[in-house]
């Protein structure tokens, strides 16, 4: 039988080797960080569980929890709150997503010393409140004019910031040239060839498509390290300048789109798509109520990236903080209860997806919520155990690097 250090191994293989003990590193800060490396364990052993209450089909972002919340600038320019991770995006039961989220919950709380009591009633507020979105039928979105609380408060700090509040956080000021600072912890310097070429192709790309805007020229470029579950996939960072407007500048990225983690577990028919890239995009435009500013694709070497703005917005929830805070706490999880619901209701009726009277129809019963709260439980507690496995195992991981 597999151990935990063989399955995470394997499902590792492709991605690149020194990039990869990073991802390794970060998973053992504490379970939380270990249950949202691992994706791909959580549906391999859901597709293997006994008693799993069936649901409707829809689209899910697959890699549903707490961190996969956050602000963004759409492409309209205003900031929103939404689900905002869509690599590991299908379709699929929505009680998977709703498995997902729950037992990031659990995990969560748990690594932040919560009582298990609260973690029980704020897992109860989730999904009443998921439920209850769910059975109006009509999709709910969250900026800073209809936020509320510890949001609100999150979104109207996020609008705040500046574009040249990221450059110069970014930008390295002991070099007379403008150019990314490489810090070797989330930016990394290219091999001279490789950053010529995304360089040449990045600005072919921007001078002949419509989507983007082409007055500006790109300064430099690093490899880029974020998140994790993805850290390991090829991921590119550039820094633009105007060419007429000198002091206006543009942080785009260029992240490879691999095949969903869910893949070989779902059991689902899905439309073909002609990359990985027109996956995730299509599902992010589906799901959210307004997509990304600058959201395209393009292929590079082959591979198939994902290319979008990087944003002074992009932020998530500091849960941490909201330890002593219940009240606090409930609002934010009662909106990301209300983010999940919407993202499901706004993308029902699509290839496939359950059309909105299903939605409905299903919500209106709670005879599932009993049983999906059990398994998020108990799979928590497993995660506590193949994290220490984890731990043990560790150096197998790193020993051959």
């Amino acid at each position: 039988m597999d151990t935990i250090i063989d399955r995470i191994a394997r499902f590792n293989a492709h991605l690149l080797p020194d990039m990869v003990q990073l991802k390794y590193k970060a998973m053992k800060e504490n379970p939380f960080r270990f249950f949202r490396g691992t994706c791909h364990q959580f549906y391999e052993d859901l597709s293997q569980a006994e008693e799993f209450p069936s649901s409707p089909l829809t689209w899910i972002c697959g890699d549903l929890h707490l961190e996969n919340f956050g602000s963004f600038k759409g492409n309209n320019r205003m900031v929103y709150f939404d689900l905002n991770d869509f690599d590991e995006s299908m379709l699929a039961p929505l009680n998977w997503e709703l498995a997902r989220v729950l037992t990031s919950i659990y995990v969560a709380f748990d690594a932040l010393k919560l009582k298990n009591t609260v973690a029980d009633e704020m897992v109860a507020l989730f999904l009443n409140t998921y439920t209850e979105i769910l059975s109006r039928g009509k999709a709910l979105y969250i900026d800073p004019r209809t936020a509320k609380g510890v949001v609100r408060f999150f979104l109207n700090n996020a609008k705040k910031r500046k574009e040249r509040d990221l450059i110069k956080k970014i930008t390295d000021p002991d070099r007379k040239k403008l150019t990314i600072k490489i810090d070797n912890i989330l930016h990394f310097k290219l091999k001279p060839k490789l950053k010529e070429a995304l360089i040449s192709h990045v600005s072919v790309w921007l001078k002949n498509t419509r989507d983007w805007p082409n007055n500006y020229v790109i300064k430099d470029a690093a490899f880029r390290v974020a998140g994790t579950g993805s850290v390991g996939l090829k991921r590119y960072m550039f820094l633009l300048q105007g060419i007429k407007a000198k002091d206006t500048f543009l942080l785009i990225e260029l992240k490879q789109a691999a095949a969903s983690s869910l893949a070989p577990y779902n059991k689902t028919h899905q439309p073909r798509w002609d990359s990985e890239a027109k996956r995730i995009i299509t599902n992010k435009y589906r799901m959210q109520n307004v997509s990304p500013a600058l959201l395209s694709k393009t292929t590079f070497k082959k591979d198939a990236y994902v290319l979008q703005e990087m944003q002074p917005y992009a932020d998530k929830i500091h849960f941490e903080l909201l330890v002593n805070r219940l009240e606090d706490l409930k609002m934010v999880l009662a909106d990301m209860a209300t983010l999940t619901a919407s993202s499901q209701l706004r993308s029902s009726g699509i290839q496939g997806s359950a059309i909105n009277d299903e939605l409905t129809a299903f919500a209106a019963h709670h005879e599932w919520h009993k049983p999906l709260i059990a398994y998020a439980k108990k799979y928590a507690n497993k995660v506590n155990t193949d994290y220490q496995a984890y731990l043990s195992g560790y150096k197998m991981l790193t020993s051959a690097f």
